[in-house]
Parts: structure tokens; C-alpha cells; sequence
């Protein structure tokens, strides 16, 4: 997988596909790639499931599924969980850079 100035390389079970993707985005891109490439083998290595495009979609539902199964009482939003976990984060390591400084 590479990035260039016309997006990023991807490669999604051997097939190649180029994606436009901010910079600051990419990590996160990669990392869905890779989720959906196990996602889709698992599927395939199953052997029930044949031809790439309903693997795709098989995999798409299960995704989904898991998506909305997350969503406790239809309130529950892990986007804005990570976002409160990283500024927690945050605010312990310049706590902990603080507190070197004393020592």
C-alpha cells in the first residue's frame, strides 16, 4: 500500500485499488483495510461462501452487524468514546511529563 499525490494504494484480497484519503486519515484507513481483508478471507477460508463480490457483501453485513450491535439503547457512540479516551490519554502523559520534571 502506498500514498501519492492521487490518493492511497490499497489492496483488498489481491485486488489493488487507489483511494483518495487525507493525510491525517491514512492510519486509520490502513487499519480498516487490514480489518476488512480478515474479515473477508475468514468468509472465504469458510468455503461456503464463492465469488469476491458476496464474500464483499457477507463481510459488509457482519461489519454492519458488529456496528450497530455496539450502539447500546441506540445512544451509544464509539466514535465519540475513542475521541474522550485519547483526550484522557492526553492529559496523563502531560500530567506524567509534569511530574518528571519534579524528580
Amino acid at each position: 500500500m502506498s500514498a501519492d499525490a492521487k490518493g492511497l494504494q490499497i489492496n483488498i484480497m489481491g485486488r489493488e485499488f487507489r483511494v483518495a484519503c487525507a493525510e491525517e486519515e491514512q492510519k486509520g484507513l490502513l487499519e480498516a483495510v487490514d480489518y476488512l481483508n480478515v474479515k473477508m478471507q475468514e468468509i472465504r477460508d469458510r468455503g461456503k461462501i464463492i465469488g469476491l463480490e458476496r464474500v464483499a457483501i457477507m463481510a459488509a453485513l457482519n461489519i454492519a452487524h458488529e456496528f450497530l450491535s455496539m450502539k447500546v439503547g441506540g445512544s451509544f457512540d464509539i466514535a465519540e468514546t475513542k475521541r474522550r479516551i485519547h483526550r484522557m490519554e492526553t492529559a496523563i502523559d502531560q500530567a506524567m511529563a509534569e511530574q518528571s520534571k519534579l524528580f
